[in-house]
């Protein structure tokens, strides 16, 4: 009997420290409203292996990717209230909460994808981190956007007169309604998901945005002409809740600065093949892409400086940005 009570405490301790331990796991929910595939899913998928292995299995990190748990602008107000605890979004639909956000949203504030890896891998990158925290979040890491072009189901877009009187579907972001502005062409602002239809339905005329969105959203299917203007390399932000971010301990803070690190590494070699693999799907699908000349888009790009860059503050961001060599 007295070995059989032994037995059962055993057991039951036993239970105890396996319930104990499964209680000791947290999953961590993290949103993206990119398919399953997309460079910047696969980069938060290897930064929750990175963790996970880390943290001896304490954390692990589950993606809800396609918009699963919201568009951007509903899944930014989640993980500032904690409702999630991760999410990578674009950077412009901060612009209204983070000043500084706006700086790396500027049309043609990068001269090229090297240029703009210097700027957010050094003080502003780190600047415009540090900002976030202001909002209930951290930035974890910087993402690559990609160069965004203009695309339509109408015709090639050749010049800056070209865009006349077009609709265009944008970001939820002042500085890409008026620059879209700017150029003379109407911009509508619309969640990604629904660009689709309203290209198809002839709501808009096209949209802009990157090869990889082009293609993995099938917006080649319905919008032929791709212009290659490049007006942004707006970074992409992948941010913890400061909720989530606070119950960590110091050692396991440092373990996750580190996997999202490593991560952006991972997110760039996937970036830069995904970018040739889209281009050359949608070449041969029968997408006309044209280079225009950019200097008068660049040109046209004064207004939308002096209405969103005033404060010394932001100048200062700007002409820094133009001296990272």
């Amino acid at each position: 009997m007295l070995h059989f009570s032994r037995l059962a405490g055993a057991t039951l301790l036993a239970a105890a420290l396996m319930a104990g331990t499964a209680s000791a796991q947290t999953v961590l929910r993290s949103s993206d409203t990119h398919p399953d595939g997309y460079p910047t899913v696969e980069a938060v998928k290897y930064f929750g292996e990175l963790v996970k292995e880390r943290t001896a299995g304490r954390y692990s990190v589950d993606v809800y990717h396609s918009a699963q748990l919201g568009e951007e602008k509903d899944t930014i107000e989640q993980v500032r209230s904690g409702v999630i605890d991760l999410n990578r979004v674009s950077m412009a639909p901060f612009n209204g909460l983070i000043p500084e956000t706006t700086v790396p949203s500027l049309p043609y504030i990068f001269r090229s994808e090297d240029h703009m890896h210097k700027v957010m891998d050094g003080p502003v990158g780190d600047q415009i981190a540090a900002a976030f925290e202001q909002v209930g979040l951290v930035l974890l890491a910087f993402y690559d956007g990609g160069a965004r072009s203009f695309y339509n189901s109408k015709k090639p877009i050749n010049s800056v007169a070209d865009m006349a009187g077009m609709k265009f579907r944008v970001i939820q972001s002042d500085i890409f309604v008026d620059m879209v502005a700017a150029l003379g062409a109407n911009a509508t602002p619309m969640p990604y998901g629904e660009v689709y239809s309203a290209i198809e339905t002839g709501v808009i005329d096209g949209a802009e945005n990157n090869f990889p969105s082009y293609d993995t959203a099938k917006h080649a299917e319905v919008a032929k002409f791709y212009s290659l203007d490049e007006h942004t390399m707006v970074p992409e932000a992948f941010v913890m809740a400061k909720s989530s971010w606070d119950k960590l301990t110091p050692e396991d803070q440092a373990i996750f600065k580190a996997a999202a690190k490593e991560s952006v590494a991972k997110q760039r070699e996937l970036w830069a093949a995904k970018v040739k693999e889209s281009r050359a799907k949608v070449e041969a699908a029968g997408s006309q892409i044209t280079t225009p000349d950019k200097q008068p888009f660049i040109d046209a790009m004064g207004p939308v400086y002096e209405k969103h860059v005033k404060d010394d503050k932001l100048k200062a961001m700007v002409e820094a940005i133009k001296a990272v060599q």
